[in-house]
């Protein structure tokens, strides 16, 4: 008996140790594939990564779309419209405010000729984005010139759960998502809260939203497609050397791709995370502030499965490719504002402001096991500087997701899984953040 119990306290030490390796080895492995682009005594400068995705050109399956989609932008914001005073009247936020406008092959009175199949272009609430892109400073020219301009769109992904392809413009400005009726719907339905918090709270957050669309093609496709057009949380000219997708959840947060497939492009889960981020003091109470904030509105709209998306950029790397860290909290990233910070290492640094090139430090952290979302500090620290969102907001408790937490119930710990009551999902949510973003008290 004494011989089987050892043996099992062996076994229990073993896996714990190969666990803890693990996880180290998983940290160390996206450094080492980040190419290398300029070599001194002292550091290692990592260069930007290479765009991302397949561009969409002649014979791609979605050539048409993107014309249908450039055309019908161009035509939207190119209309001609009065001045718009950001104080909107509850009709434009009607759910049938919407323009339907034909695209028919030769033109029309009001649209261009094209080389496309004929189409039917629908604006979603047209006076309500276009008072959001007043709201959020987007030029209509330089808007124009992201989407529309001579530079093809790129597709990012094939379709994931929510089955959504996502598009970014060739500048990084934007990105587009094809969405489902029923996001489309949500989003009517929360337009004009949501145009109301992002209007109060300049530094929200949560994701910012250009316009509403959808391509209803003819012929033989016959077929809707809806989509957004959404602000790129990561068009900074920092280079994104680690991201991650949090939700405070641990069930299935586990990123399945094997540890050589892994590089600075792979999007992280809360399972795979191992620092904790120390952030100054007056960074730190605004984050807390507006996290309350946005966490509130979104559980007033019945809104859940959201989550933290969180870029890293490391001020300095290694030789070997791994952020180099201290054992004193003495960060080199110097600040003296929260409008205007710079970083070492930095050549003319972008102006920082709340969840865009933040200064922070970065402290390695280990967790013993990989069902645990605690976390142990190691007293290992990094300079680095923070992009981070709330994203993924156009999912409501409706009966999918409440059969979905029932299911689930049955086979995993209630408290681990992403589908739950909204007013759970915030409070989780907010003490899993504020566990893992903290206060630098040094």
């Amino acid at each position: 008996m004494n011989k089987k119990l050892s043996s099992i306290i062996k076994a229990g030490e073993s896996k714990v140790k190969k666990s803890q390796a693990g996880v180290k080895k998983r940290a160390n492995s996206i450094f080492a594939a980040m190419s290398v682009a300029h070599v001194d005594d002292d550091d290692i400068i990592v260069k930007p990564s290479k765009m991302q995705g397949e561009t969409i050109s002649k014979g791609h399956k979605n050539y048409e779309l993107m014309l249908n989609l450039q055309l019908g932008i161009r035509h939207s914001v190119g209309r001609p419209a009065p001045a718009t005073s950001l104080d909107l009247r509850d009709t434009a936020f009607n759910p049938k405010e919407k323009i339907w406008t034909r695209f028919p092959p030769q033109g029309s009175k009001h649209t261009p000729p094209h080389q496309s199949s004929a189409f039917k272009w629908k604006d979603y609430c047209p006076l309500v984005f276009r008072t959001l892109r007043k709201l959020f400073k987007v030029d209509p020219a330089d808007y124009m010139i992201s989407i529309c301009g001579d530079d093809a769109l790129r597709v990012l992904s094939s379709p994931g759960k929510s089955g959504s392809f996502f598009y970014s413009t060739n500048d990084d400005k934007y990105m587009i998502k094809t969405m489902k009726k029923s996001e489309v719907k949500v989003l009517i339905r929360m337009l004009q809260a949501y145009y109301n918090h992002v209007r109060a709270f300049e530094n929200t957050l949560v994701t910012k939203f250009f316009g509403l669309h959808c391509v209803k093609m003819t012929g033989h496709a016959h077929k809707k497609v809806r989509f957004v057009i959404m602000g790129n949380l990561f068009c900074t000219k920092y280079a994104i050397h680690r991201r991650f997708d949090l939700k405070g959840s641990s069930q299935g947060r586990l990123t399945d791709k094997p540890e050589s497939e892994i590089d600075s492009t792979t999007t992280l889960k809360d399972l795979d995370l191992n620092f904790i981020f120390r952030l100054q003091k007056s960074w730190f109470q605004e984050f807390s502030r507006q996290v309350d904030r946005d966490c509130d509105f979104l559980e007033q709209e019945r809104i859940m499965d959201y989550s933290l998306l969180v870029g890293i950029h490391f001020i300095q790397i290694s030789r070997t490719g791994e952020p180099l860290t201290t054992e004193a909290s003495i960060s080199q990233v110097q600040t003296s504002s929260g409008d205007g910070d710079q970083a070492s290492g930095e050549a003319a640094p972008e102006l920082s402001r709340l969840g865009m090139n933040m200064p922070a430090q970065a402290e390695l952290a280990m967790r013993r096991n990989d069902c645990e979302l605690a976390m142990e500090p190691m007293g290992e620290y990094c300079d680095v500087i923070l992009i981070l969102g709330i994203i993924d907001i156009l999912q409501d408790y409706d009966i999918s997701k409440k059969l979905e937490h029932a299911y689930k119930s049955f086979h995993y710990d209630p408290s681990s899984i992403s589908a739950v009551d909204p007013s759970q999902y915030s409070r989780r949510f907010r003490d899993f953040i504020f566990r893992i973003f903290t206060q630098d008290t040094t």
